[in-house]
């Protein structure tokens, strides 16, 4: 038996353990998470724009979201946030002397282009950033923006349209917009697949899963001793 057919039995056999309203969920929300965007914050210090970015990022079926530490630990308010920490994935660049290069580097080797979010330069619009490769945004603190480390290893610089006074909006809500609009984009081509695979989806659905029951470590791993005696 291959390792796909044990995680398609293994989500089978949790199913079966925790609630159809969950299962129905699980399933639905499932099918539209996608890591072909994904989000990188940079030194955030204000707790609530932090929750607020995880926030999104869950609203807007995003999965992953990369964490850079150099100045200010990222931490969520639990009040904002209202869980959403838990149903996507976190990944933290805390190296003392380079974590914006080695989180930007991690992500090029994925395959990402990075687009770095400044209002300062004559950027792409969030309307017309490519979108033909899976990409990375990038955003930086709320009182001075993105690193010159940042800035120098993108490949694009993009920045949301405004016709106000003032300069920018705050991160949370730049944030939020960028998703939203690179999120319809996406919705309205056909040209390539950005939605998790069904493979991938099976994984997902299993670390959610492993969320809502208790100890889950031990659950799953009976459950799979017993699809290998099968």
């Amino acid at each position: 038996m291959v390792e796909k057919d044990i995680e398609i039995k293994l989500l089978q056999a949790l199913y079966q353990i925790i609630t159809p309203e969950k299962v129905e969920k699980f399933e639905r929300i499932a099918a539209e998470r996608t890591r072909y965007i994904t989000i990188a914050v940079e030194n955030i210090f204000q707790e609530h724009n932090a929750s607020a970015v995880i926030r999104s990022c869950d609203c807007f079926g995003i999965q992953d979201v990369h964490i850079i530490e150099k100045n200010n630990r990222f931490t969520l308010n639990r009040d904002i946030a209202l869980g959403a920490g838990q149903w996507i994935n976190h990944y933290h660049y805390t190296d003392p002397l380079f974590p914006t290069a080695k989180c930007i580097q991690e992500l090029k080797n994925q395959g990402y282009k990075i687009a770095a979010t400044t209002p300062h330069t004559d950027a792409f619009t969030i309307n017309d950033v490519p979108i033909d490769r899976p990409l990375a945004i990038l955003f930086g603190t709320e009182q001075t923006g993105l690193s010159e480390k940042a800035l120098e290893m993108a490949d694009y610089y993009v920045k949301i349209p405004m016709v106000g006074f003032t300069e920018s909006f705050n991160i949370s809500v730049s944030a939020a917009l960028t998703m939203n609009t690179i999120r319809t984009r996406l919705e309205s081509q056909t040209e390539f697949d950005w939605k998790l695979t069904e493979e991938q989806q099976t994984q997902l659905k299993i670390e959610w899963c492993k969320n809502v029951i208790r100890n889950p470590d031990a659950v799953i791993n009976g459950l799979i001793k017993r699809i290998k005696e099968v």
